[in-house]
């Protein structure tokens, strides 16, 4: 089964210094509908004004994810985290029993557009951590694994049974991901258009995938994308 997330079908939130769109249910947008995927609770598809960004504010019990498209992020934290997120790297937060942090545009000229993915993690009440690492020189033509359970394949650890895997396309590249017979794909098209399993995707539009044999993906233009292999 097939199920196609249209980019103009999200929540929407503009609040001037940030651009925000949902697309499963957040804060003021509620879709029963659309609630997530699995254990996939959140993708906010995020652009920030420079200089502009959200104070410190406070998470618990779930896996949070940082993914930058464009642009840069900056990061603090409760736990003496500082560091500032680029294209291609990949932040991960286990917000556990108790996490404050804070998200700003690291420049004061230019936008940043990032997504922030929210897991729910499989244990409760852990020890809060941090994790960030640089893919950039992996992504090209590939699907490459950025988060998964226990580290694999150099990849960053979480706490849910999630592998989580990052790619930049170029013209006619074509992909194939074999998908176990319990499994779930949700495949997020951060930039460009694809062709998932024969449905045309552009920017901003989700797809799930289930009860398939694998996940087909073609370019006929460049593509940056997110590909969940989900419980």
């Amino acid at each position: 089964m097939i199920t196609l997330r249209p980019a103009q079908e999200r929540g929407h939130a503009n609040h001037g210094w940030l651009d925000s769109y949902h697309s499963f249910s957040f804060a003021n947008y509620y879709d029963p509908e659309h609630m997530g995927v699995s254990v996939l609770r959140v993708i906010n598809d995020d652009t920030v004004d420079p200089g502009a960004g959200f104070g410190t504010h406070a998470h618990r019990d779930m896996e949070i994810i940082s993914y930058v498209i464009e642009g840069a992020l900056e990061h603090k934290d409760n736990m003496g985290n500082g560091s500032i997120i680029r294209p291609g790297e990949v932040q991960r937060m286990s917000a556990g029993s108790g996490i404050s942090h804070s998200e700003y545009n690291a420049s004061n000229e230019e936008t940043v557009n990032f997504l922030q993915i929210w897991i729910i993690p499989n244990s409760q009440g852990v020890e809060p951590g941090y994790a960030q690492k640089d893919f950039s020189d992996e992504l090209d033509d590939r699907l490459c694994l950025v988060a998964s359970p226990d580290g694999r394949e150099g990849s960053l650890s979480m706490y849910q049974d999630v592998l989580l895997y990052a790619s930049r396309l170029k013209m006619d590249d074509v992909l194939q991901y074999p998908l176990e017979p319990d499994r779930i794909a949700y495949l997020h098209l951060a930039k460009g258009e694809a062709i998932v399993n024969g449905v045309p995707m552009s920017c901003g539009d989700g797809i799930t995938i289930k009860d398939e044999t694998a996940v087909e993906i073609n370019t006929e233009h460049e593509a940056e994308l997110l590909l969940f292999d989900l419980p």
